[in-house]
């Protein structure tokens, strides 16, 4: 699931450090691997399974695109965005409640968010899905399906599918008595208690617009919290002679102008 359209990097020195000073040495263990079109990084105290820790945060990752990424034929929401005919579509538990909490997102942002609007996205390049953007009136989320009660209408979970992994990649961590970590979805962050020196973790974020070493805008620190990152430098263009990004306000259907 290629779901990377953020242009917002976390600089790889200040996040697997977890904060401002590097980790004393010997004090915590870095694992990482390939993320829907980014990657996953932990960051956990040395001792423990850090073999079964990889393999638990793996097995998410995989789960996760098999249900949810718009780029697989074979995935679930591939299969509900190819179906042309109208009526409810199975899909697993996890998926029925990712659409439901996107479409309560959508409710509550006022269509700000809307997961329907993946054939839009695509128009500029920025996504797979085609078909008719829009549709949020059309679905509804049953007891072991997803109806829409229009043909056409697509899915893109990728503004809320990494969040979901996360939270289960930690719960999965804390299911194997690791109470301490810091997990990294491409940009989505999940800090559990405390670093292995016993301080809260810190997360550099990168100044925007920072070119050549990297810029530290700002040191965030988290305590059994969760923060999401997102910047449009890398995916930006030049649309009418103004800077243009990827994140398209479905409202407008447009581009939201960038700096």
């Amino acid at each position: 699931m290629r779901c990377d359209r953020r242009g917002f990097l976390l600089g790889a020195g200040a996040f697997l450090a977890g904060g401002a000073r590097p980790a004393r040495a010997g004090a915590s263990r870095i694992l990482g691997g390939p993320a829907f079109g980014s990657y996953w990084r932990a960051v956990l105290p040395e001792g423990g399974d850090a073999a079964a820790a990889g393999a638990a945060i793996a097995a998410v990752v995989r789960s996760v695109d098999a249900a949810m990424s718009p780029y697989r034929a074979d995935s679930e929401i591939g299969r509900f965005n190819r179906d042309p005919l109208p009526g409810p579509k199975a899909v697993s538990a996890p998926t029925r409640a990712v659409v439901a909490e996107a479409l309560a997102i959508a409710r509550l942002t006022g269509g700000a968010f809307d997961p329907t609007i993946g054939p839009l996205v695509a128009r500029y390049g920025f996504g797979p899905v085609t078909g008719i953007a829009g549709g949020l009136d059309t679905l509804e989320v049953l007891p072991y399906a997803v109806e829409k009660s229009a043909g056409g209408t697509t899915l893109d979970l990728c503004g809320i599918a990494k969040g979901h992994a996360l939270d289960r990649a930690a719960a999965a961590l804390a299911a194997l008595g690791i109470a301490d970590a810091l997990v990294e979805m491409g940009g989505e962050i999940h800090a559990a208690g405390r670093h292995p020196e016993g301080r809260a973790w810190q997360v550099a974020v990168e100044a925007p617009g920072s070119d050549g070493p990297l810029k530290v805008q700002r040191i965030v620190t988290l305590a059994d919290e969760r923060m999401a990152s997102s910047g449009i430098a890398p995916n930006g263009f030049r649309e009418g002679g103004r800077n243009t990004t990827h994140i398209i306000d479905p409202r407008s259907g447009r581009p939201l102008a960038g700096r």
